[in-house]
């Protein structure tokens, strides 16, 4: 896979939920995904099936106290294509369990 669509970015609402973006993968994720934190390192492990587990490297601190009390992280996959806009269009959304 391209470097460039292994970046990730995680998003933080009024309401202090986080959800994280990344581009889509060439499988499904399982039917419960999990994500495990790294508190420590400030890093992340998303099982996203037995084949693919992603890791995710510094985090910011702000997106780790927003996540203490979450037992679920929202995780929406974007399209490696632009629309005519120039946007990217959510290919998936599902939730992952949290492991901190």
């Amino acid at each position: 896979m391209d470097e460039t669509f292994d970046t990730f970015d995680f998003l933080i609402n009024d309401e202090d939920e986080v959800m994280l973006l990344l581009y889509e993968r060439d499988t499904e994720p399982v039917s419960v995904p999990h994500i495990e934190f790294d508190i420590e390192n400030k890093s992340a492990l998303l099982y996203r099936n037995e084949e693919d587990i992603l890791e995710l490297g510094d985090i910011e601190e702000n997106v780790l106290d927003s996540l203490q009390d979450a037992d679920k992280l929202l995780i929406c996959e974007l399209s490696r294509e632009t629309d005519k806009d120039g946007d990217n269009t959510i290919v998936r959304a599902y939730e992952a369990d949290i492991d901190l």
